[in-house]
């Protein structure tokens, strides 16, 4: 069963970049057909997805956050990297790395990690 576990700083400052790295076990990121995800929700919200990454290093990312975001990969480790620049206090949320799939029904998000909290502050 694929396990999914995010870490990162939990405190990061205005203007600074946020990284954040999602380590995958029991299954691979280059197995055909399975997406990799990063979602967040900042508090008191609804969840927000952030991108997407392709089995086959393909990036997708949500066109309110693309200019500031960019999702990369590490093969030798399976692991996967969010980079968000330019952040502001309302960047703030609890971040999750998720597996995806898709079928006649559009993507199931299958298995996420148990989140992450950061929150941007000087």
């Amino acid at each position: 069963q694929v396990q999914l576990q995010e870490s990162g700083p939990g405190l990061v400052k205005p203007s600074q970049t946020l990284s954040l790295t999602c380590t995958v076990s029991g299954g691979s990121i280059t197995t055909n057909y399975y997406y990799w995800s990063w979602i967040r929700q900042p508090p008191g919200k609804g969840l927000e997805w952030i991108g997407l990454l392709a089995y086959s290093g393909s990036t997708y990312y949500s066109p309110s956050l693309k200019s500031r975001t960019s999702i990369s990969r590490d093969t030798s480790k399976n692991q996967f990297t969010l980079q968000l620049s330019s952040v502001t206090p309302e960047d703030t949320a609890v971040y999750y790395c998720a597996r995806v799939t898709y079928n006649g029904l559009g993507a199931d998000f299958g298995s996420w990690g148990q989140g992450t909290q950061v929150t941007v502050s000087s």
